[in-house]
């Protein structure tokens, strides 16, 4: 079943202990559907400048992304400078420049509107619900936020949440919009407001999904090199909402997939730097990695009887 993400399609500036990369292909749309293309049809709203280059309007449409809703208006695209330490679990960010993205008001063609799963990336909660004023009883409805728009625009995102199925935040944020310091009393306190299920990020740590009286906690991928974890928290929430709409079904077991392909999604973008990565990623290789993950995984049960 094909999936609507509406977010930033952008150029970033990334300076990692392992390099520098100048005006790459970022922004949160991105990153989302080429992950999740690997699974099913997705269709893109989002807004670029006059610069951007047509080689990522290529790239995109080589992944079978639907750009119908991408539209290029007069002025330059979104710019992000950003730069990480040796932790590498948090960007400082050095410069934004919204651009043409400051009056980015999303009109989704009348193609995207009955389609079955929205994705409303990292945009003011006021566009959100924008959007979901357009779309016509989507099956599930997931969201990102940022400490941004928590602080600034609270009223608006609480709002929103009442209309959101999922919530995608990483831990800081979901602190920051609960007031509780410990995680799972934070995921509970997130699951009054409004969404059934709650995914908490934790970067090297994994993530945790909760439900009313569910908890998956995942552990991230083993790697050896990471050299940019930009877009990874996209693309753990592309591969994610990739394997619910392959599945066409939502349940335990088919949330918790979703949360292992989502972290080995995030772990190929971390190797590269923007999505470089991404661009050379074969199926078997995805599928052995999501093998992979299953086996460090596994273990029996504690026999009863032990001593």
């Amino acid at each position: 079943m094909s999936l609507l993400v509406v977010g930033s399609v952008a150029l970033d500036s990334v300076e990692t202990p392992f390099g520098i990369k100048e005006e790459v292909l970022g922004g949160s749309a991105t990153f989302f559907s080429t992950a999740a293309s690997f699974f099913n049809p997705v269709q893109l709203v989002a807004v670029v400048g006059e610069d951007f280059p047509e080689a990522h309007v290529q790239f995109l449409q080589s992944r079978g992304v639907d750009l119908n809703g991408l539209v290029r208006e007069k002025g330059r695209t979104f710019r992000w400078k950003g730069k990480y330490g040796w932790q590498l679990n948090e960007a400082q960010t050095l410069d934004t420049q919204l651009n043409v993205f400051q009056s980015f008001s999303p009109k989704l063609p009348e193609s995207y509107r009955a389609t079955p799963y929205v994705f409303l990336g990292n945009i003011h909660p006021q566009l959100q619900s924008q959007v979901l004023d357009q779309v016509r009883s989507p099956r599930l409805v997931a969201a990102d936020t940022m400490n941004l728009w928590i602080q600034n625009t609270r009223a608006e995102l609480l709002e929103t949440l009442k209309r959101v199925n999922l919530l995608f935040v990483n831990d800081g944020e979901a602190r920051q919009l609960t007031g509780e310091h410990n995680v799972v009393k934070a995921a509970r306190a997130i699951l009054a407001l409004g969404p059934s299920t709650v995914v908490i990020k934790r970067g090297e740590y994994g993530a945790l999904l909760f439900e009313k009286d569910h908890v998956f906690a995942c552990p991230a991928f083993p790697l050896e090199d990471v050299f940019d974890p930009t877009g990874a928290g996209d693309t753990f929430a592309g591969g994610f909402m990739g394997t619910l709409a392959t599945a066409g079904r939502i349940d335990r077991d088919v949330l918790c997939r979703a949360m292992v392909m989502g972290s080995v999604m995030a772990s190929f973008t971390v190797e590269r730097f923007s999505l470089d990565r991404l661009r050379e990623l074969t199926p078997p290789e995805l599928y052995g990695r999501f093998n992979e993950f299953k086996r460090l995984t596994h273990f029996d049960e504690f026999p009863l009887n032990a001593r």
